[in-house]
C-alpha cells in the first residue's frame, strides 16, 4: 500500500479508489470485471504518466545527457545516506561547529562592544543615542567607501546620499497601502514605474510595480507567470526554463510557488544560455523562459533575441533578469559602447526586472518589476473582499511599504536624471572595459582567462594554470572584497562608482598577486610537490565543500552561517 501512495502518478486518486485498486489485483480468483476495469484504467494512467515524463526528458536532455542526471542523482543519493551514518554524521558535525566559530569570530563584534538584548528600562537621551549610533558606524568593516568593494554598495556620490537622508525623513512614516493619506508617495511610485518603462521602450499599456528588490521582482515576475498559465492556458503543474547562471531567486520562486525548475547549460566560450536546448525543454506545461542581462557571476547578456523568437514561436513568455544592467545597459549606445536588444522592443519579451538600487542609486530596498501589459500586472495583484476588516487589496507580496525609500528612490533618479546616469555609465563600463583589456594583454593574459564577452560593468575570469581562489584570498588579504565564483572557478569584479576611481590600483595589486601565485606554483613545480600549504576562505568553500558529491555539508554551513548572523 505506501508503494502505491508514494507514486505522485496516483496522488490525485482518494485512498478508497487505492484500496480498490489493490482488491482487483489481490483479490482471491477471478477479479471482478469493474475491479479489473479499474486496475486495467490505472495501469494506463501511471504508464501513460511515466511514458511522457520519460519522452520529455530524453526530447529535452538526450539519451547522454539524461544517463549523466541519472548518476549525479544516484551519487549524491549514496552519497547523502553515507554522510547520514552515526560515526561519520558526527565527525561532519564537529567539523561544521568548527568552521562555524571561526565565522563567528569574523562576524561578531569584539568584547569591547556592548552588548543590547533587553530594552532599556528607561529609554535613553537623544545623545545618548546618537553618541552610540556613532560607535557602531565607526565599527571596523571593509572599506567600500575607498573601491575596496566589489558591487555591493552602488554609491552614487555623497550629496546623493544627504538628498536622501533628507527625503527619508520627511517620509519617513509614508506607507503606500494607504493612498489617500500618503497621496504624495502614490504619486511618485507612479512616476518611477512610468520612468522605467520609458528607459526600457516598453509599448503603451505596460505596467510595472515596485518592490523591495531584485528577489522581489523576480519572484512577482514568476508568479504573475505561473498565475497567467493557471487562467489563460489552464496549467496545473507550471515548468520554467533558466539559464544555470540565472539568479537564485529563480529557483527561490520554483521553491515558493511550487514551479518546476530546467536549467540549462551555459557552453564555454560564449558562456550564454543554450537556445537549443531551451527549445528542445519546452512544453505543454512551461509557464515562462528566462534570460539575463547580464547575468551576476560573469557579467554576459544572453542571447534575448533568440530567446525572444523562441518565446513567441511556442506561446510562452520570456522574463528578462536586467536587475545588474539596471541603468547602466539602457544608455550602452549612448556612452559609446557596444550594446544588444534586450528590452521590450523584442516582442517576445513580457516582464522585465530592473533594481534602482543598483546602477539607479536609489537607497537599497527599491526594485521595479516591469510588465508589457497592465493585464500581466494584474497577475500578481491579492484582492480579498470577504475579508471583516473590510477590503484588502495588494500590488504585491508586501503589505505596507516603506514610502520613504520610494521617495528616495524618486529624488535619487529626478537628481541624476538621463545626463547624470549617461555619465555614471561612461565611468563604471569605461572602468569595466579597462579591466577587462587589461586581462586580456600581458602580463596577465598569459596566466588568467576573462570568462565570455561582458558588456555592462561585472568582468569574471579564470584561470587554467593558477588556483583562482587562492588568487581571490590573497587580495582578501590586501583589504579587496572581490567574489569568488565556482563551476567554473573564477574570480569576478563588480565595478561600481567607487571602485571605478581605483581601478589602476586594483590592477597593480591583482597583477602582483598573480606573479606571487605563479612564484609559488613554480616552487612547487620544482620541488616536486603538490602541498598548497592552509587552505584559505575560498579555497576552503569552493575548493572543497564544492566537489562534494552531496551539497549536505555545505548547507549545514550555510544554515549555521543564517543563525550565526542573528545572534548577539
Amino acid at each position: 500500500m505506501s508503494l502505491i501512495s508514494s507514486n505522485p502518478a496516483l496522488g490525485a486518486l482518494t485512498r478508497e479508489w487505492q484500496l480498490l485498486m489493490v482488491y482487483a489485483f489481490t483479490f482471491a480468483g477471478k477479479p471482478h470485471p469493474f475491479l479489473a476495469s479499474i486496475g486495467c484504467a490505472t495501469c494506463f494512467i501511471v504508464s501513460r504518466y511515466w511514458l511522457r515524463r520519460a519522452y520529455l526528458q530524453l526530447r529535452g536532455r538526450g539519451p547522454i545527457k539524461s544517463i549523466q542526471q541519472l548518476y549525479e542523482y544516484v551519487r549524491k543519493t549514496l552519497y547523502g545516506w553515507f554522510l547520514e551514518l552515526p560515526f561519520v554524521a558526527q565527525k561532519v558535525s564537529t567539523e561544521v561547529s568548527g568552521s562555524l566559530e571561526k565565522v563567528a569570530e569574523k562576524l561578531l563584534p569584539s568584547c569591547e562592544v556592548q552588548r543590547y538584548t533587553k530594552l532599556p528600562q528607561t529609554g535613553w537621551e537623544l545623545e545618548r543615542v546618537e553618541s552610540e549610533i556613532d560607535k557602531l558606524a565607526a565599527m571596523e568593516h571593509v572599506r567600500w567607501e575607498d573601491g575596496r568593494v566589489s558591487g555591493a554598495v552602488y554609491h552614487g556620490g555623497r550629496d546623493l546620499t544627504e538628498l536622501q537622508t533628507k527625503t527619508y525623513g520627511v517620509f519617513a512614516v509614508a506607507n503606500p497601502i494607504h493612498p489617500d493619506v500618503f497621496p504624495a508617495v502614490r504619486k511618485m511610485e507612479a512616476e518611477i514605474v512610468s520612468m522605467v518603462l520609458s528607459l526600457f521602450n516598453a509599448p503603451d499599456g505596460s505596467a510595472g510595480v515596485c518592490t523591495s528588490g531584485g528577489t522581489e521582482s523576480i519572484l512577482s515576475a514568476c508568479f504573475a507567470a505561473r498565475e497567467r498559465a493557471r487562467m489563460e492556458r489552464g496549467i496545473r503543474k507550471p515548468e520554467m526554463i533558466i539559464p544555470v547562471t540565472a539568479h537564485p531567486a529563480f529557483r527561490k520562486a520554483g521553491h515558493y510557488f511550487n514551479i518546476k525548475v530546467h536549467e540549462v547549460e551555459c557552453p564555454a566560450p560564449t558562456y550564454r544560455a543554450d537556445t537549443r536546448a531551451v527549445a528542445r525543454l519546452i512544453n505543454s506545461n512551461t509557464a515562462l523562459i528566462v534570460g539575463s542581462a547580464p547575468n551576476f557571476p560573469h557579467g554576459v547578456v544572453d542571447n534575448i533575441t533568440e530567446l525572444s523568437r523562441i518565446a513567441l514561436r511556442n506561446r510562452v513568455g520570456l522574463h528578462v533578469d536586467c536587475c545588474l544592467g539596471s541603468f547602466l545597459l539602457p544608455f550602452l549606445s549612448q556612452a559609446g559602447f557596444e550594446t544588444e536588444p534586450f528590452d521590450f522592443r523584442l516582442p517576445g519579451v513580457v516582464s522585465i526586472s530592473c533594481d534602482t538600487h543598483k546602477y539607479g542609486f536609489a537607497p537599497k530596498g527599491s526594485s521595479v518589476v516591469l510588465y508589457r501589459s497592465s493585464k500581466l500586472r494584474s497577475y500578481q495583484y491579492y484582492i480579498e473582499p470577504d475579508w471583516c476588516g473590510g477590503l484588502y487589496v495588494s500590488p504585491g507580496m508586501m503589505g505596507s511599504r516603506p514610502g520613504a525609500l520610494i521617495a528616495g528612490c524618486w529624488a535619487s533618479m529626478m537628481s541624476q536624471g538621463q545626463s547624470g546616469y549617461l555619465e555614471a555609465c561612461r565611468q563604471i563600463v569605461g572602468s569595466a572595459k579597462k579591466i577587462e583589456t587589461a586581462l586580456r594583454s600581458k602580463p596577465f593574459a598569459t596566466h588568467v582567462q576573462v570568462i565570455g564577452k561582458p558588456l555592462v560593468s561585472v568582468v569574471a575570469f579564470t584561470s587554467k594554470s593558477l588556483n583562482i581562489w587562492a588568487v581571490a584570498d590573497e587580495m582578501s588579504g590586501r583589504g579587496w572584497h572581490l567574489n569568488a565564483m565556482q563551476n567554473p572557478p573564477a574570480i569576478h569584479i563588480a565595478v561600481t562608482m567607487p571602485v571605478a576611481k581605483v581601478d589602476d590600483q586594483l590592477l597593480q595589486d591583482l597583477a602582483e598577486v598573480v606573479q606571487e601565485e605563479v612564484a609559488k606554483l613554480e616552487k612547487r613545480r620544482l620541488e616536486g610537490s603538490k602541498e598548497e600549504g592552509t587552505p584559505g576562505d575560498s579555497v576552503a568553500l569552493y575548493g572543497v565543500a564544492g566537489s562534494l558529491p552531496s551539497k549536505g555539508v555545505v548547507v549545514k554551513l550555510a544554515n549555521g552561517y543564517l543563525d550565526t548572523l542573528y545572534r548577539t
